[in-house]
């Protein structure tokens, strides 16, 4: 017998596909890869880096609240 779905399995659900709409998005958007820079190197700065973990971060919470339905406006 299956039992009914309880909140918190719910919530995991909605987080996982959260997480696969992130991936989609930052994949498609190109989001979070490195800058190829002109001397070959593809390191980016570390502020670079922050800001781009600060993107993907806010990124997958409005894909959350995508998920869940609600306006983030």
């Amino acid at each position: 017998m299956e039992q009914p779905a309880t909140l918190s399995s719910a919530a995991r659900r909605n987080e996982d596909i959260a997480l696969d709409l992130l991936k989609f998005v930052a994949t498609t958007a190109g989001v979070g890869r490195p800058a190829v820079g002109s001397t070959g190197f593809t390191t980016p700065s570390a502020s670079k880096a922050d800001d781009q973990v600060a993107h993907l971060l806010e990124l997958y919470t409005r894909c959350l609240q995508a998920v869940e339905g609600k306006s983030g406006r």
